[in-house]
C-alpha cells in the first residue's frame, strides 16, 4: 500500500513539475497538475498541502537524483579531477546535441525567476540546491589543486561559485537562443580556467 502511495506521489511530481516548467508557477493551477498526472483533484491534496508545497517537494524529487549523479561524476576515481569536470559538461553537451529539436526546460530556473521574491521557502530550497552543486564542484576543484592541476593560489570556493553561476546563465542563454553555442563556449572557457 505504501509503495502505491509513493508511486502516485512520484507520478504527480513528475508530470506536474513538467507542466509547471512549461507554463510557469503562476500559469499552472492545481487542476493543470492533476490533469497532467491523470488523477482526480482530491488526490492532489492527499499528498500536498498546497501548490507551494507541491513545488517544494518537486524540487527535491527532481534535484536529489541530479545532485547525486553530479557528485558521482565529480568523484569518479577513474579520472583526474580536471577531467571529471570537463567530462561531465562535455557529456551534457553531447546529450543536448542528440536532441532532434533542442529544448531545455529548467524547473529550478523557472521557479527561481518567478517565485524567489514571492515565496521565501521556495527561494531557500532553490538556493540550497544550487549551493549543494557548487559545494560538490568546490570539492572536486580542491582535489584538482591537491593534484597540481590548479595553482595553489587559486581560490577554489570562488572558482566553483563562478563556474556554477556561469552555468546557470549558459542554460538560460541556450533556452532563449535554441542553440548549443553557449554550451560550447562555456566548455572552451572552462578548459582554459582549469589549467595549472
Amino acid at each position: 500500500m505504501n509503495s502505491i502511495r509513493l508511486d502516485k506521489r512520484d507520478l504527480i511530481l513528475a508530470k506536474g513539475s513538467l507542466a509547471m516548467t512549461r507554463s510557469g508557477y503562476h500559469g499552472t493551477g492545481v487542476q493543470d497538475i492533476v490533469q497532467a498526472a491523470g488523477i482526480p483533484k482530491g488526490s492532489f491534496y492527499h499528498y500536498f498541502e498546497s501548490k507551494e508545497d507541491f513545488a517544494l517537494q518537486a524540487l527535491e524529487h527532481l534535484y536529489a537524483p541530479r545532485l547525486a549523479r553530479y557528485a558521482e561524476a565529480l568523484g569518479n576515481p577513474a579520472l583526474g579531477p580536471r577531467a571529471r569536470i570537463l567530462t561531465y559538461y562535455r557529456e551534457l553537451l553531447a546529450h543536448f546535441a542528440r536532441q532532434e529539436k533542442l529544448e531545455y526546460h529548467c524547473f529550478i530556473g523557472s521557479l527561481s525567476f518567478e517565485m524567489a521574491e514571492l515565496s521565501p521557502p521556495i527561494a531557500e530550497r532553490v538556493d540550497g540546491i544550487l549551493q549543494q552543486s557548487i559545494d560538490t564542484l568546490r570539492d572536486c576543484l580542491a582535489d584538482a589543486q591537491r593534484a597540481g592541476e590548479l595553482p595553489a593560489s587559486e581560490n577554489v570556493e570562488q572558482l566553483a561559485e563562478f563556474i556554477g553561476n556561469a552555468w546557470q546563465g549558459v542554460l538560460a542563454r541556450m533556452k532563449v537562443s535554441a542553440s548549443l553555442k553557449p554550451v560550447e563556449r562555456f566548455i572552451e572557457r572552462l578548459e582554459h580556467l582549469l589549467q595549472a
